[in-house]
């Protein structure tokens, strides 16, 4: 292991030991959460379950598939990538993309886990979503936030340059989907509620995620970057966090529905 390498892993202990002082609700792993606490809430024996944006990671275990005896479609704008996902996990694949796609309507479970981001139009796109479930099925959603500071400086930077701080600070999101472009459009909560409700989509759930990994490599950035979401915290509330999660109800009557109550 190099110098670098060790002062990267050094800091990233101490950020996580300046973290155990924090309150659980600004330490929470988004990501983590919606995959162990949220995301089960998806499944029921039997049901059919659309995973938008998994490509060749899909959300859903195979072993977790069979179990539950659920039907699987997965839609990716890459046929690669959903022909690269493992054997067996989806029943349908479907290559389109999001925010031009017109659903069936049938899915009684919706998934889109960290795709939003990376989708040119959000509205179009939740359009697509809504289209996709069925009155009283459900949709859940994780996405980064466009306002977290490590978005603002992803929208900066160009691709190539990107990557390469990326992967080399943290080598394990190369092994991932993480790197790929991102636009954020629209990607605060408040603006996804906006659009859930114009497309028939009651707000069941709402969780705010209030940390990310991306400048614990180095300790002064850390607490810059914990400086900034107090300061866009006090400006702007939920949508200053740095990621978040919702369950979305599909309205039964059709058309947009009310907003419901939220974590």
């Amino acid at each position: 292991m190099g110098i670098a390498r060790r002062f990267i892993n050094f800091n990233i202990k101490v950020c996580r030991w300046i973290d155990g002082f924090l309150p659980i609700a600004l330490r929470r792993d988004g990501n983590e959460h919606f995959l162990s606490q949220i995301l089960p809430g998806a499944f029921s024996n039997g049901s059919l379950v659309y995973d938008l944006g998994g490509g060749s990671e899909p959300c859903i275990r195979l072993e977790d598939k069979i179990r539950m005896n659920l039907r699987v479609v997965g839609i990716d704008i890459s046929a690669e990538e959903l022909a690269a996902a493992p054997s067996g996990i989806y029943d349908e694949t479907i290559a389109a993309d999001l925010c031009q796609y017109t659903g069936r309507g049938d899915a009684d479970s919706v998934v889109c886990q960290a795709t939003l981001e990376h989708v040119y139009d959000t509205g179009k796109a939740i359009r697509g979503i809504a289209s996709v479930v069925r009155p009283g099925g459900r949709v859940f959603i994780f996405a980064p936030c466009r306002n977290a500071l490590f978005a603002r400086i992803n929208l900066i930077l160009p691709e190539s340059i990107k990557r390469r701080i990326l992967f080399a600070i943290f080598p394990k999101k190369g092994e991932g989907h993480d790197g790929f472009r991102a636009y954020y459009d629209k990607c605060v909560p408040s603006l996804i509620e906006e659009l859930a409700l114009q497309n028939g989509l009651i707000v069941e759930e709402r969780n705010v995620f209030w940390i990310s990994s991306y400048f614990s490599f180095f300790v002064p950035f850390y607490i810059l970057w914990r400086g900034w979401q107090l300061v866009s915290f006090a400006l702007i509330g939920k949508d200053a966090g740095e990621t978040f999660a919702y369950v979305l109800r599909r309205n039964v009557g059709g058309g947009t529905g009310a907003r419901q109550g939220s974590v």
